[in-house]
């Protein structure tokens, strides 16, 4: 097996497309075309992490967070990064990562974080906005059912739970073909009166490629008219943080020892109780202050996040508990289920969970 059809299916799971701009994700390290030996699955992927891949046989390190995330303009061992990357390289090591590109999917970070404290009625906290858009076509009526088939093949139509949804109106198109048109009714020079079906589906931006391909492929038309238009509509099933509710409400007291012992966090900063039972919780994996708002806004009775600064903590406006249980505490089993993806696609080549604590916070 070679490393790029581990890449396939760990885009499978969590595609580049869903990554934040400002983010380093993919292939950080390598070449795509090395025969894979061995996969390690880490939450960072540090000296003492690829040291633990030459143990242990494997030329692939799948970290969530990305080491190389700055750009580098000399890498001479100075600093943990440089001494990661300086050793990945002279043992022929690749790395991936896959970071906010897991954060904002719908089974991702988040979606982890709430089926270890068993929040069930799950939603997207912060749906991501510009990333739908709309592809309009037109074609005579024997022909839209084979396309409108193969461009659902390609993802366009999938709206939340439903697949396969377009919009389809009839109407008149007209055409005049010149010396070196070859039209599909009609001949060169007469102008041709036609019904059509016009035909309008919504895709998600990173399939536009594949789905004009299939476009092409599956027309009838010599020439293919279409439009395609940027949606303000926001992704319901794609985005950061996410909130769903407790089975039977808690006490906040009890359950903030609930949460401590769920996410084996060494300790917790809290705002202020505020009396009242917690039954919604907000969450958002790794450092989160910038959906405090967003928790409010939806009716939170707290919100678990991490990396929380002093001030930061007044903004709980007394609507809510706000509660950093850790930056590597909120992602803990991220790398978990990474690995149960990548064994449940690839059988019999070794995916190995890293053994290695990478947190570097340590509590007395």
């Amino acid at each position: 097996m070679k490393i790029k059809e581990i890449i396939s299916v760990l885009e499978e799971m969590a595609p580049l497309a869903y990554a934040e701009d400002f983010d380093n994700v993919g292939l950080l390290v390598g070449n795509q075309n090395w025969e894979a030996t061995g996969a390690l699955v880490c939450h960072d992927a540090l000296e003492s992490v690829i040291e633990e891949a030459i143990a242990k046989n494997c030329n692939l390190v799948v970290c969530f967070h990305p080491i190389l995330f700055s750009g580098l303009k000399k890498i001479t061992g100075k600093n943990y990064v440089e001494r990661s990357i300086i050793k990945a390289i002279k043992n022929d090591i690749a790395i991936y990562a896959v970071h906010t590109a897991l954060d904002n999917h719908q089974e991702g970070v988040n979606k982890i974080f709430c089926d270890a404290l068993g929040l069930t009625n799950t939603k997207i906290l912060i749906p991501k906005s510009n990333f739908i858009r709309k592809l309009v076509t037109y074609t005579i009526p024997e022909n839209a059912e084979k396309l409108r088939n193969a461009l659902f093949d390609t993802g366009a139509g999938n709206i939340g739970n439903y697949e396969n949804c377009s919009f389809n109106s009839k109407g008149i198109g007209t055409y005049m073909g010149n010396e070196h048109s070859n039209p599909e009714i009609g001949e060169r020079f007469e102008f041709v009166e036609n019904e059509e079906i016009k035909i309008e589906v919504t895709f998600e931006k990173h399939l536009e490629n594949k789905i004009l391909k299939a476009l092409f492929k599956n027309h009838v038309y010599e020439e293919v008219a279409y439009e395609i238009y940027d949606l303000q509509n926001k992704n319901q099933n794609l985005g950061l943080g996410m909130i769903g509710e407790l089975a039977v409400p808690m006490e906040e007291k009890s359950f903030l020892h609930f949460v401590k012992d769920k996410m084996q966090a060494d300790g917790i900063r809290h705002s202020s109780f505020l009396g009242k039972s917690i039954k919604k919780v907000a969450v958002l994996g790794g450092s989160g202050s910038f959906a405090i708002k967003n928790a409010i806004q939806a009716g939170a009775d707290a919100f678990l996040t991490a990396d929380l600064k002093y001030h930061q903590f007044y903004e709980a406006e007394n609507q809510l508990i706000l509660a950093d249980i850790g930056h590597f505490e909120s992602e803990r089993y991220t790398k978990n289920y990474i690995v149960d993806f990548l064994r449940k696609k690839i059988l019999n080549f070794a995916i190995v969970l890293s053994e290695e604590n990478t947190n570097p916070v340590k509590y007395l």
